[in-house]
């Protein structure tokens, strides 16, 4: 009877001594957690570069790149053309003020030059300076129409620097209605100045210095339309047609933007919602185990 007990004693030591050694074996071997080198994210585990950063690429696009583009080219064709508008308008005065005007700007002798003499010559200059009096008003009121169209233009170039959907929503608005304006103007302004210099050259003085001018040989100063008011009408509408590309561009611009912060204020909600939808889930878990 006493036997058992002492077999199932010595089956204990030695199940004892196994766990002993079994337990000195695990603190003398290392960890082999502890032994592993760390763990290291493969590339498959993120996204790549380049879908992470695709945001912070447009911080980095220069300006000349959002000033040229095809809005910004426009606008930028639109100040050079105003430039040449200017130009012709100040060209037109002075050729058509006639050879005693020009004398007075010492431009060369008007008596070496002109083979008037007398009273033929008086009523030159007189009807020079008339002639160019009235036809002051078309100068007056093209230079700062011009000037001002050309110098807000160049504004809205400088202000395009920055990517369409980083610019202010007034700015854009801003563009589209002087654009706009821009193109019916111009038209308008063409047509007023070519009406109005036909109606000058119609009058006595146009018609009565053109005889004085043809009897001494000078057939080119008439009373037709110049070339350079010819040029001042080109280019005027030149620069009108580029205010209508320019408005159908900064349209589409606007709606593209639009488009633009619609979809990513979709995808801020639906970010949100994806955050929101882990963080309900164990909320819910510890509800239920209570």
């Amino acid at each position: 009877m006493s036997q058992p007990p002492r077999s199932n004693r010595g089956h204990r030591e030695r199940n004892g001594d196994h766990r002993q050694h079994r337990d000195d074996d695990r603190r003398t071997t290392p960890d082999r957690s502890s032994s592993r080198p760390p763990y290291y994210p493969r590339e498959s585990d993120h996204p790549p570069q380049h879908e992470r950063e695709v945001p912070r690429v447009e911080h980095h696009d220069s300006k000349c790149t959002n000033i040229c583009s095809r809005r910004g080219i426009v606008l930028i064709c639109a100040v050079l053309t105003n430039s040449l508008v200017l130009i012709c308008l100040v060209a037109a005065q002075m050729v058509t003020s006639g050879m005693s005007a020009a004398s007075a700007m010492g431009g060369f002798n008007i008596n070496s030059n002109f083979n008037l003499q007398g009273t033929e010559l008086q009523q030159v200059r007189d009807l020079d300076m008339q002639y160019s009096q009235m036809r002051a008003p078309s100068l007056y009121g093209g230079l700062p129409f011009s000037l001002t169209f050309g110098v807000v233009s160049l504004l809205f170039v400088v202000a395009g620097n920055k990517p369409p959907h980083r610019m202010s929503r007034k700015l854009l608005v801003g563009a589209l209605v002087f654009q706009a304006v821009g193109a019916v103007g111009y038209v308008v302004a063409v047509g007023l100045y070519l009406h109005f210099v036909i109606k000058v050259n119609s009058t006595d003085v146009c018609q009565r210095r053109e005889r004085l001018y043809a009897r001494n040989g000078y057939t080119w100063m008439n009373c037709d339309v110049s070339g350079a008011d010819a040029a001042v009408a080109l280019f005027g509408l030149i620069t009108a047609i580029l205010y209508a590309v320019g408005t159908v561009l900064t349209i589409n611009v606007i709606r593209r933007v639009k488009r633009y912060l619609q979809e990513r204020k979709h995808r801020e909600a639906e970010r949100q919602q994806s955050r929101s939808q882990p963080q309900r889930a164990p909320l819910r878990a510890d509800t239920t185990s209570v």
